[in-house]
């Protein structure tokens, strides 16, 4: 092994599924940034072709369904052979799926279903082999949402998927443990790249304001630091500026 590459199999690397836009950009960007050689594994080819740091050598990206399980394996295969090992993974790929009940089909309810759970489940599944294997120790973070906890009309399917990581969550952190902890966020209103929203939308939040992806970006940061968050496992955590607590009358 050359020199280069015995460097870079010693660094960590973080997967990032849903890399490509929004939270998942701001992830994976930010673990970049702080060194570590980043997987990211999303469905959107022209946002992946236009990745702003494509071409550095410590980012690794893959166009594939997250649902679909001969992807997933391929996908890890592809990133062990790029760095050689696997010390976290944040499921972040997701679809909204918001609809009439009434008109809600068996295939749309099941597409929610295979992207947003089976998805988070694929890739720990096929991820967890490799880290431990190499380092054997790592952290698990789970993007769910607030809608796991709260709802409104036509959230069925989303809001299904996302309660079902809650779950899948601490049900993982029993079975990995004690090498690997796994957490979940639930997000908020969290504004998109370049999302802009009226005064109103803001005061709507006890914080005074809607979230940013920097919000869910340095939580992560903390979940996977092993020194910082070690004796935390299985656990949810709301990000949403105070909405989950707010009384609203009619």
């Amino acid at each position: 092994m050359s020199e280069k590459l015995y460097e870079r199999h010693g660094r960590k690397v973080i997967v990032v599924s849903g890399g490509a836009n929004n939270i998942g950009k701001g992830i994976a960007l930010s673990f970049l940034k702080d060194g570590w050689q980043v997987g990211i594994m999303d469905r959107d080819k022209k946002s992946l072709d236009d990745f702003p740091e494509r071409e550095n050598v410590n980012i690794f990206l893959y166009t594939g369904d997250v649902s679909d399980e001969y992807a997933v394996a391929e996908f890890y295969v592809l990133l062990k052979e790029r760095f050689g090992r696997l010390d976290a993974i944040v499921n972040n790929a997701a679809i909204g799926q918001f609809k009439n009940f009434l008109d809600l089909s068996v295939g749309e309810w099941k597409r929610a279903i295979d992207v947003n759970l089976t998805g988070c489940f694929l890739m720990t599944r096929f991820g967890i082999p490799l880290m431990l294997e190499n380092p054997g120790k790592g952290a698990i973070v789970n993007i769910s949402s607030t809608r796991a906890l709260m709802s409104e009309p036509g959230n069925e399917a989303y809001s299904s998927s996302k309660a079902g990581i809650l779950g899948l969550t601490h049900a993982l952190a029993n079975s990995l443990g004690p090498n690997v902890r796994v957490n979940a966020i639930c997000p908020g209103w969290i504004l998109h790249e370049n999302e802009e929203v009226t005064k109103q939308d803001h005061k709507q939040h006890l914080t005074g304001r809607a979230g940013t992806i920097d919000d869910i970006t340095s939580l992560v940061a903390f979940l996977v630091d092993d020194e910082k968050s070690g004796f935390i496992t299985g656990q949810y955590f709301v990000v949403d500026g105070g909405m989950t607590r707010k009384m609203l009358y009619i």
